[in-house]
């Protein structure tokens, strides 16, 4: 029995169409650096309750960080198919915007490993902006979570990736 790759090259399904886990035994461990960022858009009165902490949850951007780094290490556990990963290192900033008025989300992930960390990042920045939403529902329900999206990725065989006009 063979779990041969798509003929087409997708490389989430096998030859009948099945899904697969990819083999990547035989890739090299490299440095693997990603960067993913997204948006929570809300009232200026939710963004001013937050930042001087009249939230009646409590720590918004403290809860909000470990949501993202615990959701983040369990990434394998979210997405079908993703590979249990040794992740070093996962930062989550949250940068609150006036002008948004937002609060702007950033996680950094970094693993030595055979495949990369997109969906580490990714979930990461997913998990704490929709704890933001959690935590300010009571206050304001048209919260939106937006623009979830991969800045940047180093490492593997592909080597360096940007979004064209975001640095990572």
């Amino acid at each position: 029995m063979t779990n041969a790759p798509d003929p087409d090259g997708l490389t989430h399904l096998d030859a009948q169409g099945r899904a697969r886990m990819v083999d990547v035994g035989q890739k090299a461990v490299t440095e693997r650096i990603c960067v993913a960022r997204c948006e929570v858009h809300m009232a200026a009165e939710t963004l001013a309750a937050i930042t001087q902490g009249r939230t009646p949850k409590g720590d918004v951007f403290g809860t909000a960080r470990i949501a993202g780094i615990q959701a983040s290490k369990r990434t394998d556990q979210w997405i079908p198919l993703c590979h249990p990963l040794p992740v070093e290192s996962i930062e989550v900033v949250l940068e609150p915007d006036p002008e948004g008025p937002c609060v702007k989300v950033e996680g950094i992930v970094r693993a030595h490993a055979r495949t990369g960390v997109e969906m580490e990042a990714l979930v990461a920045v997913a998990a704490a902006g929709l704890t933001i939403y959690d935590m300010c529902k009571a206050i304001d329900r048209g919260m939106t979570v937006s623009d979830v999206r991969l800045v940047s990725k180093t490492g593997g065989k592909s080597g360096v990736w940007e979004r064209p006009g975001e640095t990572g």
